[in-house]
């Protein structure tokens, strides 16, 4: 079955679970193996599930990888709510029902040196697909990814090999996989762990910019998270002039654009829309939006 919209990219199919890791902080990173959604999927998409036969009720889940030849895509969450709490509980050979890939994705070309990509807390899943995207699409553009978290990172973290002297003395933290690809990672966070920039993510990022003013133009910002985080990474955006885009998350019914209860305002011009995060985003250009303290 195809759902009738984007060009009948969203298919309604059902995948297998094939591996399920439990991490700190009642994190979850659970595989599917679903080659109908992960043939159509770019990043920035993102799946409406099926966390169990008896909620009826999908949840929305970033996807984090996809591996294209074998056909899965993983994502990462926490537990939160009853629907979250479910679908932590499948096992490996479950069947899931996918309805998916949904959205507007990332920019996929045309990439500036040295893109920003900033992950906060469950934000983190769309710049690992970003950054893995990036760095396999050319070889002129170097991501920068930055995740900042308040409770333990879903993944062990170990001090890079990555040398750089655009970080503060001492932060020295980044994500292994992220490593491996050869991708420059730092974390952040206000909780002391060893090796992370003191402090929000945001920050961090500021004091990659105001390292040289000459090379400004350098850069450009991807991001996804907690609003306070996005609406502090448009006002950075906006203080560099540099462009931006941002992963925005909301509460969704129907995931394909028919209920509209994820609708947001977005400034078209002189004028505010209301705009469908699921449909019409979840990426938009972080200058069009207009956050609820505003």
């Amino acid at each position: 079955m195809t759902i009738g919209k984007h060009r009948n990219t969203i298919k309604n199919v059902t995948g297998t679970v094939i591996s399920v890791d439990h991490l700190a902080a009642e994190q979850h990173v659970i595989r599917v193996e679903c080659p109908e959604v992960v043939d159509l999927a770019l990043p920035g998409n993102f799946v409406h599930l099926r966390c169990d036969r008896e909620l009826a009720m999908r949840r929305p889940m970033s996807i984090m990888r996809v591996s294209k030849n074998h056909g899965w895509f993983d994502m990462l969450f926490k537990t939160v709510g009853v629907g979250t709490d479910l679908l932590s509980q499948r096992s490996v050979g479950d069947k899931i029902s996918v309805l998916g890939p949904i959205g507007v994705p990332f920019k996929l070309e045309n990439y500036r040196k040295r893109p920003i990509l900033i992950g906060g807390g469950v934000g983190i899943p769309p710049m690992i697909y970003l950054a893995e995207h990036i760095k396999t699409q050319t070889a002129s553009s170097q991501p920068i990814v930055l995740m900042g978290s308040e409770v333990p990172f879903p993944f062990q973290p170990r001090p890079s090999q990555i040398m750089s002297n655009q970080f503060p003395p001492g932060v020295l933290a980044c994500m292994p996989l992220l490593e491996d690809w050869k991708v420059l990672s730092r974390l952040a966070s206000n909780q002391g762990y060893s090796g992370c920039f003191n402090g929000f993510v945001t920050d961090l990022a500021k004091y990659i910019l105001n390292l040289d003013a000459s090379t400004t133009n350098e850069f450009e910002i991807f991001a996804c998270g907690p609003n306070p985080m996005l609406q502090a990474v448009k006002m950075l955006a906006s203080e560099f002039s540099l462009p931006c885009q941002i992963s925005l998350e909301e509460h969704m019914a129907c995931a394909v654009g028919g209920c509209a209860g994820c609708a947001v305002e977005i400034r078209e011009g002189q004028k505010v829309a209301m705009k469908r995060v699921c449909v019409d985003g979840p990426i938009f250009n972080a200058e069009t939006v207009v956050f609820p303290s505003e």
